[in-house]
């Protein structure tokens, strides 16, 4: 894919509609197979409303980015910083806490992109690391971050609906 076809963006907070169907798209892509509708359809309408994705938007240390493709929007990228992250981390660092792509541009060089895009905005900020939580069940995702030099540092639980799930938490060593 061309990259002059490709773009990478902040998100405004009057885009939340847009971040809205986007993230209910590549979530479910992303994790309708191995969960139940119940479980889904909870997590979309308590983490994923117009209303919690307008206050992340205007949370301070918390950043979104869209990835176009054309007039496309193809993929996102959270970022948080300070205390808008998940987890209070020691030092200078940067959370991922979402990164999605639509499943039919993986395999194009785009979730690196996105991930080039989370380091650059890091070494920008002079974070010690970068951070992010993926399901232990998400092999494909574990698999991409540790070939791109994140290491497994610890775990939590991730509620989706109301099933406990087990995140990873990987990090990426900045200096």
């Amino acid at each position: 894919m061309p990259t002059q076809e490709i773009a990478i963006y902040k998100t405004s907070p009057n885009e939340a509609h847009l971040l809205r169907a986007i993230s209910i798209l590549t979530f479910t892509e992303t994790f309708s197979k191995q969960n139940t509708e119940a479980d889904m359809q909870k997590y979309i309408i308590e983490n994923l409303s117009i209303e919690k994705l307008e206050n992340e938007l205007n949370t301070k240390g918390s950043d979104f980015y869209f990835l176009r493709s054309h007039e496309q929007v193809i993929g996102y990228l959270k970022l948080n910083v300070g205390i808008a992250q998940t987890e209070q981390q020691p030092g200078n660092t940067l959370e991922i806490e979402r990164i999605y792509l639509m499943n039919e541009y993986h395999g194009k060089g785009l979730g690196e992109r996105l991930l080039k895009q989370a380091i650059d905005i890091a070494k920008q900020q002079h974070a010690s690391y970068i951070w992010l939580g993926v399901w232990e069940e998400n092999l494909k995702a574990i698999s991409f971050y540790k070939k791109n030099g994140f290491q497994q540092f610890d775990t939590h639980v991730f509620k989706l609906g109301e099933d406990e799930q087990t995140d990873i938490l990987m990090k990426l060593e900045l200096n």
